[in-house]
């Protein structure tokens, strides 16, 4: 679909340009409370500025979505296939507006309290929800769904077991040198690192947001049969652009909570964050799993701080954070289920 043809039908379908506006919404608030996390190590360390480093994140967002799209848009086609909301496109567009508004209301009410929930699993759960509800307990493509709680566990663990292994070993190489020439070369190669995440974060959610943005489209054009698609360059600029204001709008309370509250870093350990990180996240994108981008980070930074001692990660923090993630499917669920059903009713 080229861009003066979307743009033709935005003014003459209603349904369409609402469902548009909320799947922008979504992305938004994706960097309002995903995006920031990204960069929260490389500016927690102080490596880059704030506005410097949102600049840098829209950009490796850009290419992210772009060349990873390019090779594989399994993680696009996962999300796309995920649930069925059935034959009827009209209440099917409906309830994934429903879906979509309940993850605005959900992901916004956790950015109030600075909590990095993550927000592939809110579009997940809510979107899951919306479709239970309209096609009465049923709607779910169990193949492509299980992929997620693979990628639930596997962010998680792996993300743990890579900051710790990746911290150790960076320290045993770096022992021999000067500690104050390796902390600025590690400032720099944070910047590296940051840029790095934000590409696996483009790679990673702008492939679920496209996901979800096609499938409204195409609900809203009576053409939910498709099956296969081709993701539009200007699609990949838009939502690295929306992407980008949202992390400049309210990231850096994300940012003060993931880079500074959870483990206060050096720049060689927020360096092995990122760096373990981005290779979880390479292999997950290359596998089509989707992962949440903020399971994958958190949890890496929990490794580089139990790497020198248990102690050293605050884990009141943590545990704020993993009642926020045990709840978000639950919770987005019920919300894009009870939304769902309201919706239908009223329109």
């Amino acid at each position: 679909m080229s861009l003066p043809e979307f743009l033709n039908q935005l003014t003459t379908n209603p349904p369409l340009l609402i469902t548009v506006l909320l799947v922008l919404g979504v992305i938004l608030v994706n960097g309002w409370t995903d995006a920031p996390n990204a960069i929260a190590t490389c500016v927690s360390t102080r490596s880059i500025k704030p506005r410097s480093a949102v600049i840098m994140a829209a950009i490796f967002n850009f290419l992210g979505v772009l060349v990873m799209t390019m090779f594989n848009k399994a993680v696009a086609y996962t999300i796309y296939k995920m649930v069925d909301f059935g034959s009827n496109y009209e209440n099917a567009l409906i309830a994934l507006c429903a879906a979509l508004f309940a993850i605005v209301v959900w992901a916004t009410a956790a950015w109030a309290f600075g909590i990095p929930t993550s927000e592939s699993h809110a579009l997940i759960a809510g979107v899951t929800g919306a479709a239970i509800s309209l096609q009465g307990g049923k709607g779910i493509n169990g193949g492509e769904w299980i992929k997620v709680i693979y990628g639930l566990v596997l962010s998680s663990v792996i993300g743990f077991v890579l900051g710790f292994c990746v911290t150790r070993l960076t320290a045993f190489i770096c022992r021999p040198m000067d500690r104050r020439k390796t902390n600025k070369v590690f400032r720099y190669l944070q910047i590296l690192g940051g840029a790095a995440m934000a590409f696996m974060h483009g790679a990673q959610d702008g492939q679920k947001f496209m996901g979800v943005f096609l499938l409204g489209v195409f609900l809203a054009r009576g053409q939910g049969n498709v099956t296969e698609f081709d993701i539009p360059i200007w699609l990949m600029i838009l939502c690295s652009v929306v992407m980008a204001l949202g992390t400049s709008i309210g990231g850096y309370k994300i940012i003060k909570t993931v880079g500074m509250g959870m483990v206060k870093l050096s720049p060689y350990e927020g360096f092995s964050a990122d760096t373990a990180a981005t290779i979880s996240l390479f292999a997950a994108s290359a596998l089509g799993i989707p992962v949440s981008t903020t399971h994958t980070k958190t949890t890496s930074i929990m490794g580089v701080g139990a790497s020198k001692r248990i102690s050293n990660v605050n884990w009141g923090i943590v545990k704020e954070m993993v009642a926020a993630w045990i709840l978000t499917f639950p919770g987005c669920g019920l919300l894009g289920y009870i939304m769902a059903s309201i919706f239908n009713k009223i329109f």
